[in-house]
C-alpha cells in the first residue's frame, strides 16, 4: 500500500470544518491568547501544547479539545482540578461565555468567525480500517500524513477500538512497509523478562538462558516495533526505552555494548498517559517522546453509520435484510468492547441467529438458549461449561463497569494484569 495509497488525494470535498477557539489568559509571563482547532494539551510543562506559567497548575492540567458541538475541557488528573465557571469537572462542554479556572489562572473563550478544514480521506476504508464516516476518514487521513514521517506515534484509543490494525496502517503506509512490523504485548509479558523481550539477552546473562536472543529491536530492523498497552511498561524499564528511543541503540542483558538500530516506533494504549504522568506513574520525558505524533481512534459508539458497514464486512454473506435487522437490534447498545465486540456479535448471529448472538441488554452472552441452559450438554461437561460461562459473564460485566479498561477492571478484581490480558483473549473479550 506505500506508494499507490500515498498518491490518493486527500480531500476537502464536501468540506468538513471544526470551530476554531481563541482563549485568552494572564498568567506570571503577562497576557496570552492562543487558536484551539484541534486537542491540545494546557500545563506547565514545556513541551504542552499551550504553556501556563503558574505554579497552581499541573505539568499536564487539562486537553482543549474544539468538536462540533463546542469546545470540551478534560482535566488530566491535575492537582489543583480545572473548573468551568464555578463547577469542578472532569470533562465537560464549556459555554461559550463560561470561562475555565486552572489553578490560579483563568482562561476566556473567544469563538472565532472561521472554521478550520478538516482533511478527509477520500475512501472508507484504509488496509484493515472500515468506516466512512467523517471520524474514520479523518483518522485515515491521519494515518497517511504521519506515516511520511520517522517520529514516534502513539495511538490512543478505548479496548477493541482498533489500536493495533491503525498501527499496521502507519507502517503499511510507509517507506519502511517491506521491513518487519514486531509486536510487543506490554501488557502481556512478565516484568523480569521484558527486558529480555525488547532488548534482547546475552547466553548466560541469567537462569535459563542458552543461548543469545535477538530481541524486538533489533528483530525489527528497518521496519517498525509497535509497542502495545505501552501504559502497562514498568516504571523501571520506561528509562530504558527511552534512551533507545534517543539514542537508536540497544545494549542486550548481559552485554556492555550498544548495537545500532533503524526502527520506527509506534505506541498505543487505551489509558491516558497524561493522567499516569500526572500521578507518577508514567515518565514526562517518555511520555512526549513517544507522543511527537498523537492518534486517536474513536469509540465505536461515536460514529454509529459505521455500523452496517463494519457488519458486511465481517459477514459478506449475510443477507442485506439480515445485516439491517442486526444493525437495528445494535443501535444505541452500549459495546464496552467496541469493533471487537461487534465483530464477536457478528460471527454469532452469523452462524447463531440474531436473537442468540445479543442478550436484551446488548452484550455477547450464552443467554437463555445456551446449550448449558437448554440441557444439550453431555452429562460430564455441564460444570466446565458452567464455569467458562460464569467466568466470561463476570470479565464483561468488569468490563462494562470499568468503561472498557481492561488494566482499572484487572486490578478492582484482584486479578493479576498478565493473567486478565490472558483471559479476556481466552474468551474474545
Amino acid at each position: 500500500m506505500t506508494d499507490d495509497a500515498q498518491t490518493i488525494t486527500i480531500r476537502r470535498d464536501p468540506p468538513f470544518l471544526r470551530p476554531s477557539v481563541r482563549i485568552v489568559w494572564q498568567d506570571a509571563d503577562g497576557a496570552h491568547s492562543a487558536i484551539v482547532d484541534r486537542p491540545m494539551v494546557v500545563g506547565t510543562a514545556s513541551k504542552a501544547d499551550i504553556v501556563i506559567q503558574d505554579a497552581s497548575v499541573s505539568r499536564l492540567h487539562a486537553e482543549l479539545d474544539p468538536r462540533g458541538d463546542g469546545l470540551w475541557v478534560r482535566d488530566l488528573g491535575s492537582r489543583n482540578g480545572t473548573f468551568v465557571g464555578e463547577v469542578q469537572v472532569t470533562a465537560a462542554r464549556v459555554p461559550i461565555l463560561s470561562p475555565i479556572r486552572l489553578g490560579a489562572t483563568t482562561i476566556a473563550l473567544q469563538l472565532e468567525p472561521e472554521q478550520a478544514p478538516v482533511d478527509l480521506w477520500p475512501e472508507d476504508s484504509l488496509g484493515e480500517l472500515v468506516g466512512g464516516s467523517a471520524s474514520m476518514r479523518e483518522l485515515y487521513a491521519t494515518i497517511v500524513r504521519v506515516s511520511s514521517s520517522e517520529a514516534p506515534v502513539l495511538v490512543q484509543g478505548e479496548t477493541g477500538s482498533g489500536k493495533e490494525l491503525v498501527a499496521r496502517a502507519v507502517h503499511d503506509c510507509s517507506h519502511r512497509a517491506g521491513k518487519p512490523f514486531v509486536v510487543v504485548d506490554c501488557a502481556s509479558l512478565p516484568e523480569n523478562l521484558l527486558e529480555s523481550e525488547l532488548f534482547g539477552h546475552a547466553k548466560g546473562a541469567f537462569t535459563g538462558a542458552t543461548g543469545a536472543h535477538v530481541g524486538s529491536f533489533e528483530a525489527a530492523e528497518g521496519g517498525t516495533v509497535f509497542l502495545d498497552e505501552i501504559g502497562e511498561l514498568p516504571l523501571a524499564t520506561q528509562p530504558k526505552l527511552l534512551r533507545v528511543i534517543e539514542s537508536r541503540s540497544v545494549r542486550r542483558v548481559g552485554e556492555t555494548t550498544h548495537r545500532r538500530v533503524d526502527v520506527r516506533f509506534v505506541s498505543a494504549t487505551h489509558r491516558d498517559l497524561r493522567d499516569m504522568v500526572n500521578g507518577g506513574d508514567f515518565r514526562e520525558d517518555l511520555y512526549f517522546r513517544l507522543a511527537v505524533l498523537p492518534v486517536r481512534v474513536p469509540p465505536l459508539r461515536d460514529r454509529p453509520e459505521d455500523l452496517l458497514r463494519l457488519v458486511e464486512h465481517f459477514a459478506p454473506h449475510m443477507s442485506a435484510a439480515e445485516r439491517e435487522d442486526l444493525c437495528r437490534e445494535l443501535v444505541g447498545r452500549r459495546l464496552p468492547g467496541n469493533v471487537r465486540e461487534l465483530r464477536n456479535i457478528v460471527e454469532r448471529a452469523n452462524l447463531l441467529g440474531r436473537t442468540r448472538a445479543i442478550d436484551p441488554q446488548g452484550a455477547p452472552t450464552g443467554g437463555p438458549d445456551s446449550p448449558l441452559r437448554s440441557g444439550e450438554l453431555a452429562f460430564e461437561a455441564p460444570f466446565q461449561e458452567f464455569q467458562r460461562e460464569a467466568e466470561r459473564e463476570y470479565l464483561r460485566r468488569l468490563l462494562v463497569r470499568h468503561a472498557g479498561h481492561a488494566a482499572d477492571a484487572a486490578q478492582a478484581a484482584g486479578i493479576n494484569r498478565t493473567y486478565f490480558y490472558r483471559l479476556l483473549r481466552k474468551y474474545t473479550l
